[in-house]
């Protein structure tokens, strides 16, 4: 199957950022593109950088306005979609959630983000309930999709729990860059640590990760600091961690092909579900053992 990405810096012009992925999204189908996944919050700014109640006015309905406009395009185009949006669940209840457009323009289903993080320069707490429906995969006419987001990547728990539920694929929209103060060097490390931990649970769970973040610099409103420089580095990887295609940190579309077959062969080769212990791994719902 052919998957497309979209890695792309924003603006506060939501109109013109949605405009842009519009015609990006046109293009990767004509490129072949079956399947299209496009960065965290895409929309907009990435908005977490601070506390600010006026931007809960941004949130929307799922069903709503972006799963409208959305959904008309992969209708007429005949692909899916995966969407990150600012849900309004109700009046104070919003979320961080990912929504799958099937080829027919209908929501295929929904993913809130669980893993909500409470760092500089990305407050997101302030924002988002962390999601309730678990971790189950998307049934879709391109297959079943383990969508997860962002922070979600660095938690092998999710990863493993998609994958037994019988995700074909791990789908990770991201927003995450650097902070200018850090030096060169722990900048590099933080990079080599988030495509590492991700390649991991291509690894564990044999089967391909598709990961895709905004690129560009984002200042922070408030200027208390210098802002998040995002670092792009989408990339997809197959069932062994092997890179199938990697961005740079600029402006990117792809379009990158994934091989089912030699994927069901990897967990052939590399039984790992086969030879869990199972019996043994209870302790992994504590939060700590003393």
């Amino acid at each position: 199957m052919k998957v497309g990405i979209i890695q792309q810096a924003n603006t506060s012009n939501i109109q013109d950022n949605i405009k842009r992925l519009q015609e990006k999204i046109r293009q990767l189908e004509k490129d072949g593109a079956e399947l299209i996944v496009i960065q965290e919050l895409h929309n907009g700014l990435y908005f977490c950088q601070t506390e600010d109640t006026d931007v809960f006015d941004q949130a929307e309905t799922i069903p709503g306005p972006s799963t409208e406009v959305y959904g008309q395009l992969a209708k007429e185009l005949g692909i899916v979609v995966v969407l990150s949006l600012f849900e309004k669940r109700a009046a104070g209840l919003y979320h961080n959630t990912a929504v799958v457009i099937e080829n027919d323009g209908s929501i295929a289903g929904i993913y809130r983000k669980m893993h909500i993080p409470d760092d500089p320069a990305y407050y997101e707490k302030f924002y988002f309930t962390p999601g309730d429906l678990g971790f189950n995969p998307i049934d879709t006419s391109v297959g079943r999709l383990g969508v997860l987001v962002c922070w979600d990547q660095w938690y092998p728990e999710a990863a493993r729990l998609m994958a037994m539920a019988g995700a074909e694929m791990l789908i990770y929209p991201t927003a995450i860059g650097w902070e200018s103060t850090d030096s060169e060097d722990e900048k590099q490390r933080q990079l080599d640590a988030w495509i590492t931990i991700q390649r991991g649970h291509a690894v564990a769970n044999g089967i391909p990760v598709i990961s895709v973040n905004r690129s560009g610099h984002e200042p922070d409103p408030s200027g208390q600091t210098n802002g998040i420089q995002f670092w792009g580095n989408s990339f997809v990887c197959g069932p062994q961690g092997e890179f199938l295609y990697r961005a740079d940190e600029n402006e990117i579309i792809q379009v990158v092909e994934i091989d089912k077959k030699r994927t069901e062969n990897v967990r052939r080769w590399w039984p790992f579900f086969r030879d869990r212990r199972i019996d043994e791994y209870d302790k992994l719902t504590k939060r700590w053992i003393d």
